[in-house]
């Protein structure tokens, strides 16, 4: 008898779910990890954490490399396909769209009646136009993962100076105090000295 299949769902005890999150995220980085070395494969992980915690894995390169490196074959990918190729939003334009822009191509064609009328000619025309939609939605998706990373990298790095720096604040304070201290026992000595030969 095969092991009963577990379905998969939201934990909804928030420790235990902490728990397994950090479990099943080390899991995760050790197969990473494992497939990068033992296939000798550029390998890029990403994680965001409920709270917004970034944890990240890269092997063979950095990861806003890798990421590039996705994105131009992505891009490759889909010229070669005639993705760019649009008569009524042509590819010089593409990087102008707005949300409301591409909002209004879904609405024209593809909400309410119309989409039961569209021809052949028409469905291509808007796989293209969606295409390129799609593909500019991923170039700035993927830019802004990338300034992201080295936003959080930047304020680590600042973070490990401040603690740096306050650790040396911290050492010289206490380096001045214990002077202080045996500034006061010396000039205590000669006091004690002279009591102790009046008692004599």
């Amino acid at each position: 008898m095969g092991r009963k299949k577990v379905e998969l769902r939201r934990i909804e005890d928030k420790s235990s779910r902490q728990v397994t999150f950090s479990k099943r995220r080390k899991g995760l980085m050790k197969k990473a990890r494992e497939i990068s070395i033992l296939c000798d494969v550029q390998v890029a992980l990403v994680i965001f954490s409920s709270r917004g915690k970034l944890y990240e894995f890269c092997h063979g390169s950095s990861l806003a490399k890798i990421l590039e490196h996705y994105w131009s074959r992505f891009e490759d990918r889909n010229a070669s396909k005639g993705v760019y190729e649009t008569e009524n939003y042509p590819s010089e334009n593409a990087n102008h769209w707005t949300y409301k822009e591409l909002q209004q191509i879904v609405q024209r064609d593809l909400e309410g009646p119309n989409v039961e009328h569209l021809t052949l000619t028409d469905l291509v025309q808007l796989e293209r136009e969606l295409g390129a939609a799609l593909t500019q939605i991923r170039s700035r998706k993927t830019q802004l993962m990338i300034e992201l990373i080295s936003t959080l990298h930047e304020k680590e790095r600042m973070l490990s100076e401040e603690n740096e720096l306050l650790e040396k604040q911290i050492e010289a304070i206490l380096k001045h105090d214990g002077v202080e201290q045996a500034k006061e026992v010396d000039l205590g000595r000669p006091h004690q000295k002279a009591t102790l030969s009046l008692l004599r």
